[in-house]
């Protein structure tokens, strides 16, 4: 009943039903949520979403200078013109998120403004860190830990930031939560390092890959990242296993800070979203 009173009911349908295509993990998960905080995850999720199909379009954009500038004005434009939407710009469910982000926009209006304070800054932010990451090469991976780090705290420490930020504000979590950036960080790094292991050749066939050159030059005999789709030679099979292992382990190292986090929690609802 809150949910129905609360937004329009054509708008959420399109929401409800984009974020399943757009979504492969979060879509299931964001509905373990209480009905009181609900959307505003849902909505944040879309947001991230719309500005990651700006970033992940290597052809839209005449130039970088241009996608930056999409990048950086992002919490302005579709955050802040009710009528903003983007045309020929990814592909497929998320082209079609682009082109329908107004009824998005209609339902992020309707948060509470607290929630959309929250929205706002995170996407602002990591439009920003994204912007950072446009100009770089990154056929071949990032270039070190350090890199690969800085990396997934822009498109996903800064989402567990914003959840909990989220958290706070809901009233379900003590406000204290929104302070605990440290753990939040920890928690999304894990998100997006359990990611880019598993999507190691779809990044490298997009020419977007984020494995870490200090890692996977020890193990690639060619020097190239490349190397390791070769799975037929058992050489190559032996040494991807080595490789996997310490991506793995540097992903492991996260885990105790999670469970910390996860400890932390009252609400059983977003306890269970987040674990």
């Amino acid at each position: 009943p809150y949910i129905r009173e609360s937004f329009n009911s054509d708008d959420l349908s399109f929401c409800d039903e984009i974020l399943v295509k757009v979504s492969r993990s979060f879509a299931a998960v964001i509905r373990q949520l209480p009905s009181t905080m609900l959307v505003d995850v849902l909505v944040f999720y879309l947001v991230l979403r719309a500005l990651d199909t700006i970033e992940d379009d290597t052809k839209a954009f005449p130039t970088q200078e241009i996608k930056i500038k999409h990048l950086l004005n992002f919490h302005k434009t579709a955050l802040g013109d009710p009528s903003w939407t983007m045309d020929d710009v990814g592909e497929a469910d998320e082209k079609r998120l682009l082109q329908n982000f107004d009824k998005c926009h209609r339902v992020f209006a309707r948060l509470n403004e607290k929630s959309r304070r929250v929205i706002t800054d995170i996407t602002h932010r990591m439009a920003t860190g994204m912007a950072e990451f446009v100009g770089k090469d990154l056929g071949q991976g990032t270039k070190d830990i350090e890199q690969y780090n800085r990396y997934c705290h822009f498109v996903a420490g800064l989402v567990g930031e914003g959840l909990s930020r989220l958290f706070a504000v809901s009233g379900l979590e003590k406000p204290s939560f929104a302070s605990e950036l440290y753990l939040s960080d920890q928690m999304g790094l894990f998100l997006q390092k359990t990611n880019i292991i598993r999507d190691y050749l779809e990044d490298y066939v997009d020419h977007r890959a984020f494995w870490p050159q200090s890692v996977w030059k020890k193990y690639a005999a060619t020097g190239e990242l490349g190397y390791f789709t070769k799975q037929e030679d058992p050489e190559v099979r032996k040494v991807s296993l080595h490789c996997l292992n310490e991506l793995v382990t540097d992903a492991l190292e996260l885990v105790p800070d999670c469970l910390a986090y996860l400890s932390k929690l009252q609400c059983e609802e977003i306890f269970r979203f987040c674990a």
